[in-house]
């Protein structure tokens, strides 16, 4: 919608003389720009952080993790069934069945006394 007072016309951009592209000189002018907009953008090796390092206060975590593991292995190394000796059958006295003397109860009761 064209106003009235012809502002509008005013404002707007004129097209250059000729295409903008066809000039090779255009386009490496163009490309210039952009590599020297992208080389302003790019980070200063000062402002990178460094890499993260092992944190110093884990050291003491990790010894202890060591520690209970070489317990654990070692608890399951001796605690294997193959490694200790076999336990000597008890001998136990055959049970006779028989008769008992006369009297044998008051001398074990003297024996006691």
């Amino acid at each position: 919608m064209p106003s009235s007072d012809g502002m509008d016309d005013e404002r707007l951009a004129r097209p250059k003389s000729g295409a903008g592209w066809t000039r090779p000189d255009d386009y490496v002018a163009a490309l210039a720009r952009r590599r020297t907009a992208r080389k302003s953008r790019e980070a200063n090796p000062r402002d990178q952080h460094e890499a993260p390092r092992f944190p110093v206060g884990m050291v003491p975590f990790i010894a202890l993790m060591i520690v209970f593991a070489v317990l654990a292995i070692a608890t399951i190394v001796i605690a294997f069934p193959g490694r200790q000796p076999q336990p000597k059958p008890k001998q136990f006295a055959a049970h006779e069945q028989g008769y008992a003397p006369k009297g044998w109860l008051q001398e074990a009761q003297k024996e006691f006394h």
